[in-house]
């Protein structure tokens, strides 16, 4: 059941990258990040406050480590994905941003001595293999701005936008497991960062007095709040929960599968027909997906955190 969970989490979750594609068309990356993380925040903590203000009482090295997740997993990660999705399609968008599972399987090694074995290398190969032919597309005003010879600033952006998430995740399950619950955690990462985000967007963003026309706020205004409410508030803590049960390598390598709902939401939203080769490089990753699994059964992780949450 906790598997169905986490597949239905990714498949709302994909939803977003065609929903911020359809808000940047009115607001430019910084402020639509800024935006979603303080409404959210404010309905995070204003949830806490009215059901426990004592939760708020947290010690120095918990509030670093809040400070941290804010910067990695909410600032430099929205900020990367949202400049990146203004130049790429939202399915490719998510597809690199399932890069994810690499970057946590290096950091829960460095945090959490997980252990890489000969399997779980296979998987990542095969999974990284799956990339190859995805990176290779490229079309549109992307190639007007290539950062190298096989690869653009925004696909460069979105890869920092996967390496500051996983890391991001792993600062999360540290919290988690120091006794501060994924709402709190989610609700001051997101102030933090939405504050570091405003004050981003007003050196660089034109406001006047905010960078949103007057034609384009309610369309923006009913994006954001559909965002919110599918991302911060749903799928965020959703995840903080996952990881109680799971490896943050495996419920990161679980988001592989989250291009073909991104491609099919694009389509249904935005009108852009799904590319067979996001399908097949999806099943390629899969199969590496279904290795690091079985690998993590063997050694015994995913068994020993699903105990530790049910105590």
């Amino acid at each position: 059941m906790s598997i169905l969970i986490v597949v239905f989490m990714y498949a709302t979750w994909s939803s977003v990258f065609s929903l911020g594609k359809i808000a940047l068309e009115h607001s430019p990356p910084l402020f639509l990040t800024a935006s979603r993380m303080l409404l959210a925040a404010v309905i995070l903590l204003g949830y806490l406050a009215l059901k426990d203000r004592n939760s708020f009482k947290l010690g120095a090295k918990q509030f670093l480590g809040l400070g941290l997740f804010a910067i990695f997993g909410m600032y430099l990660t929205n900020a990367f994905e949202f400049w990146s999705l203004q130049h790429l399609s939202a399915a490719k968008t998510c597809f690199i941003y399932s890069l994810c599972p690499f970057f946590s399987a290096l950091f829960s090694y460095l945090h959490f001595k997980e252990k890489m074995n000969a399997r779980k290398w296979l998987g990542m190969a095969i999974g990284f293999i799956g990339f190859v032919p995805v990176l290779a597309m490229q079309k549109g005003s992307e190639e007007l701005i290539s950062g190298m010879s096989f690869l653009s600033w925004p696909e460069l952006a979105m890869m920092g936008a996967a390496l500051c998430t996983s890391y991001g995740w792993i600062l999360l399950r540290v919290l988690v497991k120091d006794s501060i619950s994924p709402l709190m955690a989610n609700g001051f990462g997101m102030l933090i960062g939405g504050l570091i985000a405003t004050f981003h967007s007003y050196l660089v963003e034109p406001w006047n007095p905010i960078p949103i026309s007057s034609s384009g706020l309610l369309p923006f205004t009913q994006g954001i709040l559909i965002m919110t409410l599918i991302s911060n508030i749903v799928c965020y803590n959703l995840y903080g929960l996952m990881l109680k049960r799971f490896t943050a390598t495996f419920v990161s390598f679980m988001g592989l599968l989250s291009p073909i709902f991104a491609s099919l939401n694009e389509w249904l939203f935005i009108g852009t027909p799904p590319s067979p080769i996001i399908f097949l490089s999806t099943a390629i990753v899969s199969c590496g997906l279904w290795i690091v699994y079985s690998a993590e059964l063997k050694q015994g992780y995913i068994r020993k955190a699903e105990q530790a949450a049910s105590q």
